[in-house]
């Protein structure tokens, strides 16, 4: 009789994840614990048979453009496969974006809303994109935008009613640059003042636009009103607000869709090159300070990319291990090996330390928006998001690359669906900041405010706290470590210039490991799932 394998079946990723219990055990108040746990439990039932199946189709029917109707007019549909418009549908339900504005939990909101979202994410053939779009505009219209702007968009993209929930995209990266924002070429022409709000025409071409089909959009250009030329650079932005348009049977206003983004990964991910010619919009803020605007944007979005990784490494080890439960090799199953146990072993304990990472994030970024934050702690925060993003994205492709080895080679056939494990991680690296320029970033907020001086003083005063029942052996090597941090961050501060930025992004990734290696030790000090873990974690990057 011949011999079928099984694929790796899709477990529940909240009960089989016993880090993610305990670390909600960990920082919620009993008021709160058994409200997040439902709400986790339910996502958790999804991500067994529907987020999968759902994934799968969008996957399957990508986003197809259809530039001109049957008689020549110019249409500009950007269709997508009805199951994108079902993950819609479920982000609304279950509140993955209304949760981070839920007044009655707090400052512990964005606790569990990351959550929700890791459980989600991965399983979601990268939804979480918009979703992590549509909090940023969230924060910002209610920050920054004049009264009636919140109030004509904000319900529609915090609500959980899907008839109402509407998307935002973020029009951001140029020919000239992604990160380098200062060479934007769009201009933004004067079109009057509309009930309080200013009103501009936008002008230029957005050579990557993401989540195209949303019902707005946030974006950068440079005022030109006609009476003095453009201020050139960073400074001379403004940030703008699109309302996209259209009238039925007819192209958006003042937009055209150049081409849709054929990309290595995130397939079912609407992305495209636009080329706005009067595209109306309003303005946020005061002119010329769009870079400084966007900054409340970047901390969520740059979260939702380390909640991304986090979630994408744990579907990874779930599905590795399941697959070891099933296969066979050598008389023995997988996971009977030792030294395949071993390797699940360091891919699950490097995911639990980048989830002790991403809810240390999350929970101060709760904290601040909630106005409960020390001022220590907001500066820790400015510094630690982008530590997190760049650290946790390069963990997130490394453990999806060792997940399709766990399969050998069915690993590396597409229509398993495991190599999508892979194409769809190193977009974490890419999207929202580079490793090397989140790692300026990082120098960017020290000269500032003292950032990174506040994170490296606080794991000085965490790794010193270090007691029993951490691993003794483990435990002395993060203290040993820190200070070694401590002490090449001094020297490297003090330098300065040149040799600063070229050690930046070595100085970037061992804060961020050490600082994994602390979160999760302090849920460590609780669990015994997660001791053994920060026993191996620390092994295995600390030394």
């Amino acid at each position: 009789m011949s011999f079928f394998q099984d694929a790796p079946g899709n477990p529940d990723l909240f009960l089989a994840d016993p880090t993610l219990r305990a670390e909600l055990a960990r920082r919620l108040p009993a008021s709160l614990l058994a409200l997040a746990q439902a709400r986790c439990a339910a996502i958790g039932v999804a991500s067994t048979e529907l987020l999968p199946r759902l994934a799968a189709q969008a996957e399957a029917q990508p986003p197809e453009h259809v530039p001109y109707d049957p008689w020549g007019r110019r249409v500009d549909e950007i269709r997508t496969s009805p199951a994108w418009e079902a993950l819609r549908v479920f982000s609304a339900t279950q509140g993955l974006v209304a949760t981070g504005y839920e007044a009655g939990l707090g400052e512990h909101r964005r606790v569990i809303q990351a959550a929700l979202l890791h459980l989600f994410s991965a399983s979601s053939a990268t939804y979480s994109c918009p979703l992590a779009m549509t909090d940023a505009a969230a924060r910002v219209l209610l920050d920054l935008a004049p009264a009636s702007l919140r109030e004509r968009l904000v319900a529609g993209l915090t609500t959980t009613d899907p008839a109402r929930f509407i998307t935002s995209g973020q029009w951001m990266t140029e020919r000239t640059g992604g990160s380098d924002v200062g060479g934007t070429e769009t201009v933004a022409r004067p079109a009057g003042v509309v009930g309080g709000e200013q009103r501009y025409t936008l002008h230029g071409v957005k050579w990557f636009t993401s989540a195209t089909t949303s019902e707005m959009a946030l974006t950068l250009a440079r005022i030109d009103d006609g009476a003095q030329a453009p201020v050139a650079g960073s400074r001379g932005l403004s940030l703008f607000c699109v309302e996209v348009t259209r009238e039925a049977g007819r192209g958006w206003q003042g937009i055209t869709v150049n081409r849709l983004k054929d990309k290595l990964g995130t397939r079912a991910l609407p992305t495209a090159e636009l080329t706005l010619d009067g595209a109306p919009a309003t303005l946020i803020g005061e002119p010329g300070r769009g870079v400084a605007n966007i900054s409340g944007m970047l901390n969520v979005t740059r979260l939702y990319n380390a909640i991304a990784s986090a979630s994408g490494m744990r579907r990874a080890c779930a599905l590795a291990r399941d697959y070891a439960e099933r296969r066979v090799a050598f008389g023995r199953k997988l996971v009977d090996l030792p030294l395949h146990a071993a390797t699940l072993a360091d891919m699950e304990a490097e995911t639990a330390a980048v989830l002790a990472l991403v809810m240390e994030c999350a929970a101060l970024l709760g904290r601040s928006e909630a106005g409960t934050a020390s001022e220590d702690e907001r500066r820790r925060l400015r510094a630690l998001i982008p530590l997190a993003k760049l650290t946790t994205a390069k963990q997130a492709v490394a453990t999806a690359s060792e997940a399709l080895e766990c399969f050998g080679g069915a690993g590396y056939v597409e229509d398993t669906g495991l190599p999508r494990l892979l194409r769809d991680a190193q977009v974490l690296a890419i999207w929202e900041g580079t490793t090397n320029v989140l790692s300026l970033d990082v120098l960017r907020a020290e000269g500032r405010e003292g950032a990174f001086s506040a994170v490296l003083a606080d794991l000085s005063q965490r790794s010193e706290r270090l007691a029993r029942p951490l691993n003794r052996v483990a435990a002395t090597a993060v203290r040993d470590g820190v200070r070694g941090l401590v002490a090449a961050g001094r020297q490297a501060l003090s330098e300065g210039g040149a040799a600063l930025e070229a050690g930046a992004r070595k100085l970037a990734l061992r804060a961020g490991h050490l600082a994994e290696a602390l979160y999760l030790a302090e849920t460590a000090a609780v669990d015994e799932v997660a001791a053994e873990q920060f026993r191996r974690f620390v092994a295995l990057r600390i030394g």
